[in-house]
């Protein structure tokens, strides 16, 4: 990838995750934001909207720190396994491994007598769901090949970036920092092919006017004909 795609993916990702932090922030932290909409304290809903936009940015740096960790381990895997069959089988384990845990350590840390076990299985379900999505895109827009480390990557490494907010249970960052780290994720996920065909043509094109430009040099430097 050149330069200037890697910078374009990671200004893009900070927007991407502010701006999913904002509207999903106004929503589960409305209670607290209502006062200020209602009484119109234009200062105080300028504070949360910037606040929340600088958490959003901080969860974009987390999600592209966890992209480009899991595609050196992606090749790793690939390395160490020497087959594709076997190192897809190794993460269709861990997808499950980690959706069990995310219910069952969270309920068993948090949960109190007689809760059902239906609240801590829905982040599991939607999670999911989430990467199953994004993993068919990916599949669809590249190979068949990519649609089980795009999911292991929308889980897995999802949960790992997750782990903050799964350690203090707080609803309100619990889901805040859910739903922007997915949006981060599946973006960069997305993306990543089309910046790297971009790119190709980009250096191919450079490559065509260092051409040129030789060849036109060298039509310069010729000596005239007597």
């Amino acid at each position: 990838m050149t330069s200037r795609n890697l910078v374009k993916l990671f200004r893009n990702s900070l927007l991407v995750g502010g701006v999913t932090t904002v509207i999903v922030g106004l929503f589960v932290r409305w209670h607290e934001l209502q006062p200020f909409f209602v009484d119109f304290k234009i200062k105080d809903i300028i504070s949360a909207i910037l606040w929340l936009l600088l958490m959003g940015f901080l969860y974009s740096v987390i999600s592209q720190m966890g992209f480009f960790a899991y595609l050196t381990v992606h090749r790793f895997g690939l390395g160490i396994f020497k087959s594709a069959s076997l190192w897809n089988g190794i993460q269709i384990v861990l997808i499950l491994f980690g959706l069990f845990d995310l219910v069952y350590l969270r309920y068993t840390n948090f949960a109190k007598t007689g809760d059902s076990i239906l609240p801590y299985l829905l982040p599991a379900l939607l999670l999911l769901i989430v990467g199953l999505a994004v993993a068919w895109l990916k599949s669809k827009e590249t190979n068949r090949e990519a649609f089980i480390p795009a999911l292991f990557f929308m889980v897995v490494a999802t949960l790992v970036e997750w782990v903050p907010a799964l350690r203090i249970n707080a609803q309100n960052w619990f889901y805040l920092m859910l739903f922007a780290l997915m949006a981060c994720n599946a973006y960069q996920l997305l993306i990543l092919h089309k910046l790297n065909a971009q790119s190709e043509q980009e250096r191919q094109q450079r490559l065509k006017q260092k051409e040129g430009k030789a060849n036109n040099n060298k039509k310069m430097s010729k000596k005239p004909s007597i």
